[in-house]
């Protein structure tokens, strides 16, 4: 993929952090609402690109996407709504864990895909310096929402859950990050 279209993919992927902003201005709820329609939209988009071309859908949606069977802006979504709901009785967690996915997910495919040369044990697909540019940036994102020690705990789960997860990292990233932040909180 072109670093154009990785630049297009990951600006709609920082579309995460409008949650963040709207928390001070709408019900919870209701913004679990928004992210769960924004996930059943998207699908629904997906499956309608499968058979039939939507003029401004399609494009956004080609563009964007690795391969044609590619659905990371679904899982994106999906992983807001499930952070939303798992942590939503604490705030500043819940935003920290979508910081963490909004943000060091982003920088580090574009740092991993344009500067990664070293790749991570156990997945070729990642790169060192993908994985360090995430617990930094995380890190940083985190830290305007929660305290430094839990921060970092976060951005190092959220890194590993990035490199290793079995499945989409869109989906497992915020919950994870969001649960091991949760675990040290309650033991501190």
């Amino acid at each position: 993929m072109s670093i154009q279209k990785e630049l297009l993919r990951q600006l709609i992927h920082l579309s995460g952090l409008l949650f963040i902003f709207l928390e001070n201005l709408l019900p919870l709820s209701f913004l679990i609402g928004i992210a769960f329609c924004i996930t059943v939209i998207g699908e629904l988009i997906y499956q309608i690109d499968k058979r039939k071309y939507m003029p401004l859908f399609s494009n956004i949606l080609r563009n964007c996407r690795r391969d044609k069977n590619e659905r990371g802006f679904v899982y994106f979504f999906a992983g807001i709504t499930m952070a939303m709901i798992v942590f939503g009785h604490n705030l500043l967690v819940m935003n920290a864990a979508i910081i963490i996915l909004t943000l060091g997910d982003s920088f580090s495919t574009l740092v991993g895909t344009r500067w990664g040369k070293h790749q991570l044990i156990f997945n070729s697909k990642k790169t060192w310096e993908g994985s360090l540019t995430f617990m930094i940036i995380a890190f940083l994102g985190a830290i305007t929402q929660i305290e430094p020690v839990t921060a970092m705990i976060g951005a190092i789960s959220g890194a590993i859950s990035e490199a290793y997860s079995p499945i989409d990292d869109n989906l497992t990233i915020a919950l994870i990050s969001g649960t091991f932040m949760s675990i040290f909180i309650f033991l501190t």
